[in-house]
């Protein structure tokens, strides 16, 4: 991988709030610029919306744009600067807005996404009960800064089910991994054994993982890098895999020096989909060169 052609990348064609992102994660940058970016993407109802996700349009707030923001604070070491920002998110999520109190989940898709431009996997199905994705990690994060005992049920319901799953997304895992270092953060003691429960989050994530490694960075699958931010988490017994999305980073860096998205829209927005891609193509390239730096440190 040619580190500096990623990084000029990344610099040239970023939006701002992955460019702050991007400074403050690789270059010791402002955290308080990274709130103030974030901030363009909240509604007054204090939940997010916006694009922060670009392949959701949906400028109304909702539960998995909402918990996007949260991933960007607590990666980049911003949370506990964030202040009205987080006392907004709080607001919203205490709302009940976008929470189905029968299922006791945050709803993964919205009815309002349909009509903005939008990947299908943002149109609401009727498949049974929603996934923990984002629930368990919005739920953690309302642990953490309004304590409610009905916050707290819920994650342990969450991580109690992780304990036996055999089948999990790598999306989902990626929430129990927030929600996990939402609990060690904020020094949660109360809702699951914090040793247990990272035993249960690597063990998630190496179900996750995808073994076939000639489909890395061709197909929507997740390779070890799919977890950058959350490596601690790694299971052991995943070198190979490890050093097989390695060996496809060489292969897939472009001319540019960034990465593409391996997947599509299936939806009528051709245009917007192009300006979608330009803008996730950074946030690809900044999720690799922090595996890289990160396997090529370890090894």
């Amino acid at each position: 991988m040619d580190v500096n052609k990623a990084k000029k990348f990344i610099i040239e064609h970023a939006r701002p709030m992955e460019l702050a992102e991007y400074r403050c994660i690789f270059e010791g940058g402002s955290k308080q610029a990274v709130v103030e970016e974030l901030r363009k993407f909240q509604n007054p109802d204090g939940g997010f919306g916006n694009a922060l996700e670009p392949d959701n349009w949906n400028p109304n707030s909702s539960p998995i744009t909402t918990n996007d923001a949260i991933i960007k604070l607590c990666h980049t070491g911003a949370l506990r600067e964030a202040g009205e920002v987080t006392e907004g998110i709080a607001r919203w999520l205490g709302s009940g807005d976008g929470f189905d109190s029968e299922q006791k989940r945050w709803r993964f898709a919205i009815k309002s996404n349909c009509e903005h431009p939008h990947a299908i996997w943002w149109e609401p199905g009727d498949d049974g009960k929603e996934s923990w994705n984002p629930t368990v990690s919005l739920a953690a994060f309302m642990v953490c800064v309004d304590g409610g005992e009905q916050w707290k049920e819920l994650a342990r319901e969450a991580f109690l089910w992780l304990e036996s799953v055999d089948e999990i997304g790598s999306d989902e895992v990626k929430c129990f991994i927030l929600a996990h270092e939402l609990l060690e953060l904020y020094g949660v003691t109360d809702v699951t054994e914090r040793d247990r429960s990272r035993e249960a989050v690597k063990r998630a994530v190496g179900l996750a993982l995808c073994r076939e490694v000639e489909k890395y960075g061709v197909e929507y699958v997740a390779g070890p890098s799919a977890f950058f931010g959350g490596d601690e988490y790694f299971p052991e017994g995943i070198d190979e895999l490890i050093e097989a999305e390695l060996g496809a980073i060489d292969k897939l860096q472009m001319e540019d020096g960034g990465f593409d998205i391996t997947w599509q829209w299936y939806t009528p927005y051709e245009e917007e989909f192009r300006q979608a891609r330009d803008w996730w193509r950074p946030r690809v390239t900044m999720e690799k060169l922090g595996f890289y730096k990160y396997a090529v440190k370890e090894r």
